[in-house]
């Protein structure tokens, strides 16, 4: 089994910054994919950015130049540095792994979320 745990949300003003990481644990042999998605009450949950082995990372066009993902594949952790963050920001952020076990099993998981608001 796989655990993927979030931290770093929490209330900032427009034009602040948060940072938020997830840590992937458990039976990991490799993860292909790794990055963050959103959900704000009433919509549907959307892909933020993502890390993907070997190919690169991809952003969602609204926080492009303003969101920055990393990741740490030795330590299977991934970053999101969100800055100039708007109200729209505002949702319950998820980290979303693709992982392969050690038992040669392939799955995807997701962590339990972590909200951010931004409000003056």
């Amino acid at each position: 089994q796989v655990q993927l745990v979030e931290s770093g949300g929490g209330l900032v003003q427009p034009g602040g910054s948060l940072r938020l990481s997830c840590a992937a644990s458990g039976s990991i042999f490799s993860i292909s994919a790794m990055g963050w998605y959103r959900q704000a009450p009433g919509q549907q949950r959307e892909l933020v950015a993502t890390v993907i082995s070997d190919v690169g990372t991809k952003y969602t066009d609204s926080v492009k130049g303003r969101f920055t993902i990393s990741r740490d594949k030795a330590k299977n952790t991934v970053s999101l540095q969100m800055n100039d963050l708007k109200p729209e920001d505002t949702a319950a952020y998820y980290c979303n792994a693709d992982v392969q076990s050690a038992w040669n099993v392939f799955d995807n998981y997701w962590g339990q979320g972590t909200q951010v608001t931004v409000s003056s």
